[in-house]
């Protein structure tokens, strides 16, 4: 099983990328700033950011870090906002000052928060005043040294800033008051930024960019450590799968998903920046009524998002009418595409809806199905070029094709390791580099990649980790439980849905009491969605709790 699939890889894919093409991501930046300077980059709000804007403005930002903040190269820096204009400022000025980007979810709660910033080592962190209240809880506790705060509107013309800061504020109360005295402005770093004079770091392929926040198969939220040759790598690796549909320096991309999110930081903000696209920042793709009346007003040439978001447009009747005539390519990631939706999805833009597999470990992409496959085939695609892939048993031993077993990877994307858990790095990466990805699959005869289980515990909610160690630490924190098992259970709409099984210290405690106490310590797709009670839970010899029993008794129910 070495390289079976080379020869089935469409003709214009390469088989193999060259890492070094670009020795950092700074390096691949300013390529791009240079070459399409004057053309778009970031839309947001009505509000258009060119690349030579981009430049200037992630370029103050880097001075400002450097000089005023005093943060050296290697720094951690963490981002918490929501898709703006902001965020790809912050984005490549924490990158261009050399230091690494620690993005957070800006929905955590003020645990999951305080976790990440301390584990991480976080020295500053950019903010959006809507979630700054549940920074303000807990940043006493953290090494964060220097906050700053941005708005939603910040990036917009002065009239439509007022308005739109106004609104949030004011009408919509979308910001909670808080409290945190010596936090600067994000407008005010720009200003003062722009006096002060960025100097160019020694970046090295093998320095981190980023740490990304995953959970792995257990324990508490690790970050894994991505370098610029791992991410440089892997956006050469979706260009050359993708780019034989894609012109540069014309693109529209509509970028629905998060920016924090793996799939989206380099599928849609690099991969596309790095192909001079203009990228469509949707800021809540939750709220579908808007997010279509936005596409109606840009002529559109890629989208990606996850399956979720894929239904809930399909099924969205001002969607069916908007003009798809110059759709290319739309890409699923993050979580299993359904047929169903798939299907619909051709029938209503006539174009396919091509799944991704990866993994944050692997930053991300690992598998692509081709960009002239002519619909639906349930896989997930051949390996990205440079990219191998071995089916393994339990034993470790190489399985042949048609041989179901855990999917490994190998290639230049492949994270260094989990920051500061070398144990927890041993467990997934062998001594050859080989990533165990915990997903069960396996490769048909004609190269194509399927997977059929996982191995790991892990919960997938809209593209989005849940692990069940997490989950059962909140519960267990509620006085009426005595023990707790999380698993995931299919669901159309969002792939899984978390559940869990509770036996309980006294009958009084309800369903409702479980799930209001999760809403407090859980970001929201995290929160159990079904309880049922036991007198007991099936456990193994040794006591431990055996949940794949119970997510196989849920699936059955």
């Amino acid at each position: 099983m070495d390289q079976p699939w080379i020869n089935h890889l469409p003709a214009k894919v390469p088989a193999e990328i060259d890492p070094a093409q670009f020795p950092s991501l700074v390096a691949m930046f300013e390529h791009a700033v240079a070459k399409y300077a004057d053309q778009p980059a970031f839309v947001n709000m009505g509000a258009t950011m060119t690349y030579r804007k981009l430049e200037e403005r992630s370029r103050a930002f880097a001075a400002y870090l450097q000089n005023e903040l005093k943060l050296e190269k290697g720094d951690r820096v963490a981002l918490m906002m929501p898709n703006l204009l902001q965020y790809p400022i912050a984005l490549f000025g924490v990158l261009r000052a050399g230091m690494v980007v620690v993005n957070v979810n800006p929905l955590y709660t003020p645990r999951e928060l305080k976790h990440q910033l301390v584990d991480s080592g976080a020295k500053a962190i950019v903010v959006v005043s809507n979630f700054a209240k549940t920074l303000e809880e807990i940043v006493d506790q953290t090494p964060v040294e220097s906050v700053i705060i941005t708005r939603l509107g910040d990036q917009l013309s002065a009239t439509k800033r007022t308005l739109v800061n106004f609104v949030v504020k004011y009408i919509k109360k979308m910001v909670p008051k808080y409290d945190l005295p010596h936090a600067r402005s994000f407008r005010d770093s720009l200003s003062k930024g722009r006096r002060l004079q960025y100097v160019k770091p020694e970046i090295s392929a093998n320095d981190l960019a980023f740490l990304q926040y995953t959970g792995g198969t257990t324990g508490v939220s690790k970050g894994a450590m991505l370098s610029h040759k791992n991410v440089v790598s892997n956006v050469l690796q979706a260009n050359g799968a993708y780019s034989p549909a894609l012109k540069d320096g014309i693109e529209f991309v509509v970028t629905a998903l998060p920016l924090y999110h793996i799939f989206a930081l380099t599928v849609n903000c690099l991969l596309f920046l790095h192909k001079g696209s203009q990228n469509l920042l949707i800021t809540n793709p939750r709220d579908i009524p808007a997010f279509v009346a936005e596409l109606k007003k840009y002529p559109f040439t890629a989208l990606t998002g996850v399956n979720t978001l894929f239904n809930a447009l399909v099924n969205n009747d001002e969607f069916k009418n908007l003009d798809f005539s110059g759709l290319k390519l739309s890409i699923g990631g993050g979580m299993a595409v359904q047929k169903a939706v798939a299907d619909k999805w051709q029938s209503i833009t006539k174009t396919r809806l091509l799944e991704g597999y990866g993994l944050t470990e692997a930053s991300p992409l690992v598998t692509c199905c081709p960009y002239d496959l002519d619909g639906y085939n349930g896989s997930i695609g051949f390996p990205a070029p440079s990219t191998l892939i071995q089916v393994r048993d339990e034993d470790g031993k190489v399985l042949a094709q048609g041989e179901t077993g855990e999917l490994f990877a190998k290639g230049p994307q492949i994270m260094q390791g989990y920051w500061q858990r070398p144990e927890e790095t041993a467990k997934v990466i062998d001594k050859d580099g080989w990533l165990a990805t915990g997903d069960i699959g396996y490769m048909d005869e004609t190269g194509f990649f399927y997977i059929v289980d996982r191995k790991k515990d892990m919960i997938l909610v809209s593209g989005f980790n849940v692990f069940p160690n997490e989950v059962e630490d909140v519960v267990a924190l509620h006085p009426k439980v005595i023990e707790v098992a999380a698993v995931g259970v299919p669901n159309d709409a969002s792939g899984e849905l978390v559940k869990i099984f509770v036996v309980a210290k006294d009958k009084s405690l309800t369903e409702k009491d479980l799930i209001n106490h999760c809403r407090h310590h859980l970001t929201g797709y995290k929160v159990p969605k079904l309880v049922e009670f036991r007198d007991e839970l099936p456990k193994t010899n040794v006591g431990k709790i055996l949940r794949r029993q119970l997510r196989d008794e849920a699936k059955k129910a």
